[in-house]
């Protein structure tokens, strides 16, 4: 019997059969030089049309047979409009890149034309309603980022979402490749999700007025729209979304040169539900179409964020008299407004319903013009001055004394205002939440005058990287701050223990999260001290970078803290003595814990940490260099059900095959901007997460590949969700 090759025994022989030439069309079949032999025959495949092939030396020809793709297209149309569902179009959809495309040009609506689609799909079940939406809405959300946006994946989400209840969101973050979104890819998502409501276009420069107009034709129920770096899309566009979208309530449009003052006059005059706009960076916008925004009478605008725009003061006086609706408003690096502009929106009394200001790196906003909006603001609770560099002491003071619903302060880099307005103007409102960065008109300097009443409401004092924050300092706001609750002193290397203790000593109503990070001259006393007065209540602490904290504090923090949740030690001087002492507190329930770059913890330390992860949903071991990749694979194996772990990575591909060998099985990878966006410090992420399945099993955020290498991987970060079926 002739040999056979690869032959893994799932087909079958078939004895004495003959092999006839002439009559051959499988082109898998195999025999022996003997007419009468055993031959092996596997099933039949379906071979190519019209290929023809040479069998010894006699050439055969396939017969060409009809093909459905010979059929106009306008046949394959009217066969495709008459599908009864949306599973059945997602079928078709997969069978060419042709197919796919008639599909998407064809409207949704035109699918129940005929008689027969309507008799189909009265005697089956409606897609909607059998398949589970993941938006309250009842709509599907679809994200395309990179070079995954193309015309042909949003062709695909066109066709696939129909049968899903329909899309409801649609973000599309793009890049300059040559493949990259255009007019036809929009134009399919219009004509196939009518029912789209949000819909969010970045750095798409090949989307312009025509792929605009379509959505705005097919997608009336359209509420959102974002458009950042859209450099071909122009007024046109938006004025085809003001015609035909009346539901729009959200408009963020960023960085498009071609949109100016005529698309948001038709905004204002047809889209009487607007709620929210931002426009940042277009060059076109100036006073026209800003103040159309405010001026119609039926302007229910609440949030407005204007940056980089070419407006003057006249914007800013529309705004005051006109923006009665308006709540948050938001206004960054308006060059071209004066004093003038900022002091007329205070004094005209219009913004009477405003909560929330944030003003960034405008000339205009004085002492002067700050008073004022004070006075006209009478319900501002919030406050936010970023680089406003004509803000002096004297302007906060007559703010603190204006504005008497204030609760909120935040002042960056105001390096005019020193330790003197601040004093001022915590001696004349009701604060609740101070907060000041980089301010480095701040001096270490002793108070002579006696201070004026404490301000009792205060309960959080953020100062970060003030340098001239110091030991005298502290003791002033120990003197004027009896009643905090949150203290934030990051980046202060100049104060020390002196300095902090009698803070600690004068907060009276104990404090629950604390962050000294970076306070490199704090050691042992400050932490034993805090914990001995505050440890009843803190439930936050952070030392991260305070070289000179030990063991010894660990050991406080065992003795002394019962609610404390989320502690880091990263870079101090700790050691396995300090992971023992915090494992042997019974009380202790800790939730997060980092040792980040502390060197002296090592393998030793493996028994305390799994003893720490019955309470652990978080452990962050970066850059310990002493704990080796084998401690790592038991503690991941042990401690299965942490919801988040930061770990070593000095052999990044074994620990990931020995992660995978135990939760990788129903794991694959997809691009999530909202994580990216939430851990942008740390870097670029990727998402692995469980598909299929009820509940999502494991989700793992990284850079790191099964065949990275050890110098591009720094770090890895699993973040499991338990599964509580």
């Amino acid at each position: 019997m002739p040999a056979l090759v690869n032959y893994n025994g799932d087909d079958d022989f078939y004895f004495g059969a003959s092999f006839n030439r002439k009559n051959s069309t499988d082109l898998g079949q195999l025999c022996s030089i003997s007419s009468q032999a055993d031959v092996y025959c596997p099933p039949p495949k379906r071979a190519r049309i019209g290929a023809s092939f040479i069998f010894g030396e006699t050439e055969f020809e396939q017969n060409n047979q009809p093909s459905i793709n010979d059929l106009p297209d306008e046949c394959i149309l009217e066969i495709f409009k008459r599908l009864p569902g949306g599973r059945e179009r997602s079928s078709c959809a997969c069978v060419s890149k042709k197919w796919l495309m008639l599909l998407t040009s064809i409207r949704r609506g035109e699918y129940r034309s005929s008689k027969v689609v309507k008799e189909n799909i009265d005697s089956i079940s409606d897609d909607i309603e059998t398949i589970p939406s993941y938006e309250d809405d009842g709509y599907l959300t679809r994200c395309l980022e990179g070079k995954k946006a193309t015309d042909v994946r949003l062709a695909a989400v066109a066709v696939g979402t129909s049968g899903r209840g329909g899309l409801g969101k649609l973000y599309i973050r793009g890049s300059n490749s040559s493949s990259g979104v255009t007019n036809f890819g929009l134009s399919s998502v219009a004509r196939g999700c009518p029912s789209l409501k949000s819909l969010s276009l970045w750095n798409i420069p090949r989307v312009g007025d025509e792929g605009l107009y379509e959505i705005a034709k097919e997608c009336h129920l359209l509420e959102k729209l974002d458009l950042c770096h859209c450099p071909s899309v122009s007024n046109k566009g938006l004025i085809a979304i003001a015609e035909n979208c009346p539901n729009l309530t959200t408009l963020s449009i960023e960085s498009c040169p071609k949109i100016g003052n005529e698309g948001l006059q038709a905004i204002a005059k047809l889209c009487p539900k607007l709620q929210s706009i931002s426009i940042k960076d277009c060059p076109f916008v100036g006073d026209r179409g800003v103040s159309s925004l405010f001026s119609s009478a039926s302007s229910v605008l609440s949030k407005v964020k204007l940056q980089g725009l070419n407006i003057s003061d006249f914007s800013l006086a529309v705004i005051g008299y006109y923006g009665k609706s308006v709540t948050n408003l938001t206004l960054s690096g308006l060059q071209n407004v004066t004093e003038k502009g900022f002091w007329v929106m205070g004094n005209a009394q219009g913004l009477q319903k405003l909560v929330s200001l944030m003003i960034t790196s405008c000339l205009g906003v004085t002492d002067v013009s700050i008073e004022a909006m004070g006075k006209g603001c009478s319900n501002l609770k919030q406050m936010c001055l970023r680089s406003c560099s004509f803000v002096s002491d004297d302007g906060l003071v007559g703010f603190a004394k204006s504005a008497g619903s204030l609760e909120c302060l935040q002042l960056e880099e105001c390096n005019r205002v020193t330790q003197s307005g601040i004093i001022g103007f915590l001696s004349n409102c009701g604060l609740k939440s101070l907060t000041l960065v980089k301010c480095m008109g701040i001096r270490d300097t002793a108070v002579e005058a006696p201070l004026s009443s404490p301000c009792n409401s205060l309960k959080s004092l953020s100062i970060k990287n003030c340098p001239g924050f110091g030991t005298a300092s502290l003791a002033v706001v120990s003197n004027l701050c009896p009643q905090l609750q949150l203290v934030d002193l990051s980046g202060l290397y100049g104060i020390t223990d002196a300095g902090l203790l009698p803070l600690l000593e004068s907060c009276k109503e104990g404090l629950v999260k604390v962050n000294l990070s970076g306070c490199l001259n704090l050691t042992d006393e400050v932490v034993s001290a805090l914990t001995r007065l505050h440890g009843g209540t803190l439930e936050f602490l952070n030392l991260d970078g305070c070289r000179r904290i030990t063991d010894a504090s660990l050991a406080s923090i065992a003795d002394n803290c019962i609610f404390l949740r989320d502690l880091d030690v990263s870079r101090c001087a700790i050691s396995d003595s300090g992971v023992a002492a915090l494992s042997h507190a019974e009380q202790l329930n800790l939730q997060v814990l980092s040792f980040s770059g502390c060197s002296g913890v090592s393998n030793k330390s493996k028994p305390f940490l799994k003893k720490l992860g019955k309470t652990l949903v978080g452990l962050n071991l970066q850059q310990c260099n002493s704990i080796s990749s084998q401690t790592v694979e038991v503690l991941v194996e042990s401690l299965w059900r942490w919801t988040l772990a930061v770990l070593p990575m000095d052999r990044p591909s074994t620990f990931l095959q020995a992660f995978l060998s135990r939760h990788g099985k129903a794991c694959y990878n997809y691009e999530a901007p909202d994580w990216r966006r939430q851990f942008h410090s740390h870097g670029p992420w990727r998402v692995m997460s469980s598909h299929g399945l009820k509940f999502p099993l494991t989700i793992a955020l990284g850079s790191v590949l099964l065949d990275a290498s050890p110098q591009v991987v720094l770090a890895f970060i699993i973040h499991f969700i338990i599964w509580n079926a």
